[in-house]
């Protein structure tokens, strides 16, 4: 698989490209962010590990540009450590977020869990088949045989999350999502139902976790490996 390394700092870049090479993968250095976005739109690699802070076009707009025209994974690296742009990186398409510094073998694992819950829809049959949300019925079915009923906040809550596999979303991202006649309402409100759905799949599925917390953000949805 081809992985963009868009970082403008050279020794960085060789350092995880080396990591990457080890593990098999192919891949491209830029330090500018317009060559890279103009070489990426022309022939898209399978993911973009994509620096903030780049000469010639910074990351936001690279990563903004790419969304638009491409269906290909994103992990932003950064030294901004404010929530303020956790989120706004998010919020414009990437799939994941890290800060530097950084060890390269945790950006080779993250590497590694995008590509997995990015890859191809018919490659992920098998698990989904392990998990089908029922809109008309407002049920959860796990694993075939298992299922729960939910709320009509619950069902739109979990269909948020689990239509993008891995993504955080934030608690304001999830309440105007879910309350459609733009109430007022608290995080906590988000965090009691999000208790609720993980209390009813656990009852039908203990030894997995479907909703996940991001601290100092939101939550994710992510299928486990093993949900049988």
């Amino acid at each position: 698989m081809k992985i963009a390394i868009v970082e403008d700092e050279p020794k960085l870049a060789r350092i995880l490209q080396g990591y990457l090479q080890k593990e098999g993968y192919d891949t491209e250095l830029f330090e500018d962010g317009q060559l890279a976005l103009n070489t990426i739109l022309d022939s898209p690699p399978d993911l973009v590990l994509l620096d903030l802070m780049l000469p010639g076009l910074d990351g936001m707009t690279v990563c903004r540009t790419i969304r638009k025209q491409l269906d290909v994974a994103i992990i932003m690296m950064t030294a901004r450590v404010e929530e303020v742009d956790r989120l706004l990186g998010l919020e414009i398409g990437a799939d994941d977020y890290i800060c530097k510094p950084f060890s390269p073998r945790e950006v080779v694992a993250r590497v590694k869990t995008v590509l997995r819950r990015t890859r191809p829809i018919e490659e992920q049959s098998a698990d989904r088949q392990n998990f089908v949300l029922d809109e008309d019925k407002a049920v959860v079915r796990l694993c075939g045989d298992k299922f729960c009923t939910l709320t009509l906040v619950e069902l739109r809550l979990l269909k948020t999350l689990s239509t993008k596999p891995g993504q955080i979303f934030s608690r304001d991202q999830l309440m105007q999502r879910i309350y459609m006649d733009n109430r007022i309402v608290s995080d906590r409100t988000i965090d009691s139902h999000v208790k609720k759905i993980r209390q009813k799949l656990h009852e039908i599925h203990p030894e997995a976790e479907y909703v996940h917390s991001v601290y100092g953000i939101g939550y994710k949805f992510e299928l486990p490996e093993l949900a049988d």
